[in-house]
């Protein structure tokens, strides 16, 4: 009997993959583009290629993870309602005459992603670690309601230490901490790392957590959003995760490059919604008995106007992905890109080649040296078809560029969690501030004009003498990157 196997191996596997890969089609068929790839694992790796399909490929979009009760989807269909109502009957009186041109984006973030529209916020931007964690424990010291976090990963080093020490101190001050990680992402920080803070009164919960330790095979669908509010006034929200790396303290990177943003006013009030969505699926506990406490009334800080967008694999429609392209359609002039990844899908990367070939300045800054090879392959199969039409792309060179923001015009900006690839707009959770400012997005671009001082530009001549490896390799990275 061995003997027949060993002699019939490859034929055996040949029929154990024929309904493996019938059940791939059937779980996959609405993304061709997904199901190719995973087609192409099953034939490299046959059978084998399954199990990476149940680790990697698991299906969520039809399953609905958050749960709202019937007066809280009342209230906010109710809100909807009303403001979409108001920008119909021109009701809106904009603060900015660049943001009434994007009237029709504001309307689509409402509709399909509830995000409402709010203009009575201040900005701060942060493009180092440095200003940005002073900026946070300055902010955590006076704390005295909530201090709410989220993050990504967390390591257990200086940085990650001292935060969870000042947070252990205002729990003790009877300020309520909650600290929502994710457990991929995180997935090397020991539970032991928080006992001081939940000793303290602090809570902290696991976002997909793995009930088997150190094996958790929902690689994909993670969190992937960095928010923290204070006391219903203060939100975060951008690239910074918790570690000593983003201090510019790690000699592989070196200065870590990054966009965060500190925000008052209304729109922390919709940071604060979803962190609470997010921590009611992770959590045993819940919000229900504090809402009032969680959503005071906000001062009137600035007139920036705000949508707080988010993207999950549990929805339908891919809102940031969206909202980019139409930012990016709806330039006339300018379009500026940060990305440490850069894998678009058919859609945004046709958008982007419409905008070079209509003449708009298109500029994309990628880093220079990568922190996952195969990603950083993928990337630059996309970069020759804009290089060749007249994009130009920069690579930054003076550390690792983590930032996450898009300028169009320097009329209007996104900043926050997605990267510029389908794991970002498709895969895992994600969130971002779209910013109509036209202050706000002129210096996010005089930030971007000022990181080309640390770039080398890439040229299409440069990009055409790659070696004939250097291409083979990124062919065949590419016929991976919806999975990637």
């Amino acid at each position: 009997m061995a003997d027949f196997i060993l002699s019939n191996f490859i034929t055996i596997l040949t029929i154990i993959n024929v309904p493996l890969a019938i059940v791939v089609m059937f779980m996959e068929r609405r993304n061709v583009g997904v199901t190719w790839a995973w087609l192409m694992v099953l034939l490299f790796l046959p059978a084998v290629g399954f199990v990476v399909y149940l680790i990697f490929g698991q299906n969520l979009s039809k399953k609905k993870l958050y749960k709202l009760n019937k007066r809280t989807k009342e209230t906010l269909a109710a809100m909807v309602e009303q403001q979409r109502r108001e920008f119909h009957d021109h009701r809106i009186v904009f603060n900015d005459d660049a943001a009434e041109q994007h009237a029709d984006l504001i309307c689509m973030n409402l509709t399909s992603g509830f995000a409402l529209y709010t203009q009575n916020n201040h900005v701060d931007i942060y493009t180092n670690g440095p200003d940005k964690f002073e900026a946070l424990f300055a902010d955590i010291e006076r704390a005295t309601h909530h201090i709410h976090l989220m993050y990504y990963i967390v390591h257990n080093d200086g940085l990650g230490n001292r935060l969870v020490d000042a947070l252990t101190a205002k729990a003790k001050q009877g300020v309520k901490v909650r600290f929502l990680v994710d457990d991929i992402g995180s997935s090397m920080l020991k539970r032991e790392f928080f006992h001081r803070l939940v000793a303290a009164g602090g809570e902290v919960a696991y976002f997909f957590p793995s009930k088997i330790p150190y094996l958790n095979i929902r690689v994909n669908y993670r969190n992937h959003r960095k928010l923290v509010i204070i006391d219903g006034q203060i939100g975060y929200i951008g690239g910074f995760n918790v570690g000593d790396e983003y201090m510019g303290l790690n000699k592989r990177f070196g200065f870590w490059r990054d966009t965060h943003l500190r925000i008052t006013g209304y729109a922390v009030l919709q940071m604060q919604a979803h962190y609470m969505f997010d921590w009611n699926l992770a959590s045993h506990t819940s919000f229900s008995r504090e809402v009032l406490g969680l959503f005071p009334p906000a001062a009137s800080t600035g007139t920036t106007g705000i949508q707080i967008v988010s993207s999950g694999p549990d929805q339908t429609l891919e809102q940031i992905k969206n909202a980019y392209i139409k930012m990016i359609h709806s330039a006339k002039k300018s379009i500026y890109m940060q990305t440490p990844y850069f894998i678009p899908d058919e859609s945004l990367l046709n958008a982007l080649k419409m905008a070079v070939l209509s003449g708009i300045d298109v500029r994309i800054m990628l880093p220079s040296k990568p922190d996952h090879k195969m990603v950083y392959w993928a990337t630059f199969s996309y970069l020759g078809e804009l290089l060749e039409e007249g994009m130009k792309c920069y690579l930054y060179e003076k550390g690792f560029l983590h930032a996450k923001a898009l300028v169009v015009d320097g009329s209007i900006a996104t900043v926050g969690t997605a990267n510029v690839d389908i794991r970002s707009f498709k895969l895992n959770f994600e969130v971002n501030a779209i910013l109509y400012d036209t202050g706000t997005a002129m210096r996010l671009k005089q930030i971007f004009e000022e990181d080309m001082l640390d770039c080398t530009e890439l040229t299409y001549e440069q990009y055409k003498r790659r070696s004939k490896l250097e291409r083979f390799r990124e062919s065949c990275v590419r016929l991976l990157s919806p999975i990637l």
